[in-house]
């Protein structure tokens, strides 16, 4: 559609800077593409996924697991749900106007805050006997608050989006006020950590409560399947971090070009673990499976939490291996390894639980990759436990991924094109 003047609809949203009617976008629009400001909203999360990834490597190394575990998994379910709720909301209705850019840099400054709260609560959870919520729960709340005043505008413009709206926001405002209450009230540890285990329910369930009954928003598939990628991508990054972070201690002489075996073997892992991980996950065309599963969209969405939770927690053991060979760390060799393999195994069994459940099929094929993948990495900790060096464990451990990488490279491809053609064209 053009104007006089032969300007499309699309460009005139791209160009203006006014405030543009915040009715919804075209679930179909042709090259719908991530935004300048979603990728610039994305880098605000490398800063809390960082801080939470090192934080945990630390507290790991001193031998707190069961602290690490359970702070780590409250982070990053903090950051995935506000990061989640952000991208639907602008795969949906983002204007791009200079209002819908200041409530994105608001919540820009949530995510700061709550990377700041990251260290409080894990020296908190060492101590055992509370948890300091308070900044963390104060940078969540602001990034919220500002979702919900988007809503308020959809609310306000887009009638056929009230219901929901009215629903987004209500249970939004809901789950913060009970947040503010856990956070800055004196409660028993046994109370605090199972109002958080409830309330967290209450975020994941939130687009249910909210979109079940009045209807769904407008979401791209395309767009959404290439957002979740991007922030793919970006936590992936923070494995690359902690393999720099691993192995440059272990680097001899005073120029650090005197390099040690255990310092190679952390470089080659880490690195090739990372990209074996980016293979695995862009071998599925998500984008092709949505726009025939909308439906699947729930679970595509809050499924990628414990991918994101396993690249981050890989990033943080491979921090751990490095602070293992400069003796700097409580754990032994096989409490290492299985650091390192556990995330790893969660990441691409996550991945393969998508590709089933989006795809309505589990096949043999896949199994038997997925198998030979759990083969791998559980005899890399039995490696360990045997008394094999730990760097030659990482190195066991970074052949996982390439299970699926040889069997997509080889017949996996052509069965998968198989798939999609059942999904394109469904027996009757």
């Amino acid at each position: 559609m053009s104007d006089s003047h032969g300007t499309s609809a699309t460009g005139k949203r791209k160009l203006a800077h006014r405030l543009l009617p915040m009715t919804g976008r075209d679930p179909d629009e042709s090259h719908r593409v991530a935004t300048p400001l979603e990728l610039l909203f994305d880098l605000t999360f490398v800063v809390a996924v960082g801080t939470a990834a090192h934080q945990f490597a630390e507290v790991l190394a001193e031998g707190h697991t069961a602290p690490a575990v359970l702070a780590f998994l409250y982070t990053m379910l903090a950051i995935s749900i506000a990061w989640i709720s952000f991208s639907s909301f602008a795969s949906a209705f983002g204007t791009d106007d200079w209002l819908y850019r200041a409530l994105t840099m608001v919540q820009m400054t949530g995510v700061v805050v709550l990377a700041l709260g990251i260290p409080a609560l894990f020296h908190s959870a060492v101590e055992g006997d509370h948890l300091n919520l308070r900044l963390m729960v104060l940078g969540y709340i602001v990034m919220r608050v500002a979702m919900v005043l988007q809503w308020w505008r959809v609310y306000r413009e887009a009638p056929e989006f009230r219901k929901v709206s009215r629903a987004e926001i209500l249970w939004t405002l809901i789950a913060q006020v009970c947040w503010t209450v856990v956070a800055f009230t004196h409660l028993p540890l046994a109370a605090v950590i199972v109002a958080i285990v409830v309330i967290g329910t209450l975020e994941l369930l939130l687009p249910v409560l909210a979109q079940g009954k009045a209807g769904h928003t407008p979401w791209h598939p395309h767009h959404t399947a290439e957002r979740y990628g991007l922030f793919t991508i970006i936590v992936l990054g923070e494995s690359v971090v902690g393999t720099a972070a691993s192995s440059g201690d272990l680097l001899g002489g005073a120029d650090g070009t005197q390099w040690t075996g255990n310092a190679v073997a952390v470089i080659v892992a880490g690195v090739g673990l990372t990209f074996g991980m980016w293979w695995v996950y862009f071998a599925t065309p998500f984008g092709e499976v949505l726009a025939h599963r909308r439906s699947r969209g729930y679970l595509f969405g809050y499924g990628h939490i414990p991918v994101f939770i396993g690249i981050a927690g890989v990033g943080a053991a491979l921090h751990v291996a490095g602070l293992y060979m400069e003796h700097h760390t409580h754990l032994g060799g096989t409490a290492v390894v299985l650091s390192l393999a556990l995330p790893a195994g969660l990441y691409l069994l996550m991945v393969y639980l998508l590709h089933t459940l989006l795809l309505s099929a589990a096949d043999r094929f896949h199994l038997l990759l997925i198998a030979l993948t759990l083969v791998v990495l559980a005899a890399a900790v039995l490696l360990a436990a045997a008394g094999v060096s730990v760097a030659v464990c990482l190195l066991v451990v970074m052949l996982s991924p390439f299970v699926t990488v040889i069997g997509y490279e080889t017949i996996g491809y052509r069965h998968q094109h198989q798939m999609l053609n059942e999904l394109h064209h469904p027996p009757r």
